[in-house]
């Protein structure tokens, strides 16, 4: 065996499958924690792993093929047994993992950083890690932001027995939105890269239901949200509120771009709307608040700007959507 195991290694095994959540099939809220990790750190791999007894198992993964490998070769063994980031710059210099077939190996891997994800009770059960094919320094910044993205991952864990998802959409509802959204507003923070949120509210609303019924109100909705869905990049956090409110977090954006994405979500309302022939059209106002990259955010802050700039853009009688 080339690794150490947890003290408690019995009853951390038996936490990790009572989950039920190895062998499953993939998740976007473990997808989405991938995708931001490989676009904000631009790194080629980014997982979510999960350490059995004997295995390695990748909840999430991007820019690897396996499913699992033995957890004998793997880095997330040693990370697991940390409370804060293991970085290791370059695995072919470290006498622990220089003779690894994932280095030597057509893999060819060189850097890694992880950070373990907890359960309730503080067991490590897997990480968040990101890998390169290529040796790298990695900051007490990064190592941060690290932590953030483990902690959203740990969330997720936990929010297995939440509700945190919209019934009529399948968006996160706005306990999901918090959740997530926060933990995400302080990883752009930490590596200076610009957000932008947007609050969104659907214009004559009350009108659809009242004038066709509840139901057609409930699909106006749910085509709302998918188009939303379409038009949000993979790393984005859309998002319903309750009622006609929706919200949706761009990573990796400033206002001028959030703009942008309020154009291209306009134009595909236009072509749903005259596609879809309801005898009533889907529209919209929006606020939008771009990070402050001097000063930290609470979320809850930031809804509360851009609500109030959305009724400033609903009150000034221009276009809604």
């Amino acid at each position: 065996m080339d690794y150490s195991e947890p003290l408690n290694e019995a009853a951390r095994v038996q936490q990790l499958r009572s989950l039920n959540i190895l062998d499953t099939k993939p998740e976007e809220r473990f997808d989405r924690l991938t995708r931001l990790a490989k676009r904000l750190f631009s790194v080629p791999v980014a997982l979510v792993s999960l350490v059995d007894s004997d295995r390695l198992w990748l909840k999430s993964k991007i820019g690897m093929t396996v499913c699992e490998v033995p957890r004998s070769v793997s880095f997330c063994g040693h990370a697991i047994l940390k409370n804060d980031a293991f970085v290791v710059p370059n695995l072919a210099l470290d006498e622990r993992f220089a003779e690894n077939e994932l280095v030597t190996g057509s893999q060819h891997l060189r850097f890694y950083a992880g950070y373990p994800i907890r359960n309730l009770e503080g067991s490590p059960l897997g990480t968040l890690c990101i890998i390169d094919y290529e040796p790298r320094e990695f900051s007490d910044e990064d190592a941060a932001a690290l932590r953030d993205l483990a902690e959203l991952a740990e969330s997720e864990l936990i929010a297995t027995q939440m509700a945190i998802e919209d019934e009529l959409t399948h968006l996160p509802n706005r306990r999901g939105f918090l959740y997530q959204a926060q933990n995400t507003v302080n990883l752009c923070y930490r590596l200076s890269k610009p957000a932008s949120l947007v609050f969104l509210d659907l214009t004559r609303f009350k009108q659809i239901n009242d004038t066709f019924g509840h139901e057609e109100g409930d699909l106006a909705l749910k085509a709302f949200a998918n188009v939303l869905r379409q038009i949000a990049r993979e790393s984005d956090l859309p998002a319903r509120l309750g009622g006609d409110e929706f919200v949706i977090l761009l990573t990796d954006t400033p206002s001028a771009e959030a703009h942008d994405f309020i154009y291209r979500l306009r134009q595909a309302l236009d072509i749903f709307n005259a596609q879809a022939q309801r005898g009533y059209e889907i529209a919209f106002n929006q606020g939008i608040v771009e990070l402050d990259l001097e000063r930290e955010h609470e979320i809850s802050a930031l809804l509360k700007q851009a609500d109030a700039l959305m009724y400033e853009h609903k009150s000034s009688g221009r276009p809604h959507s």
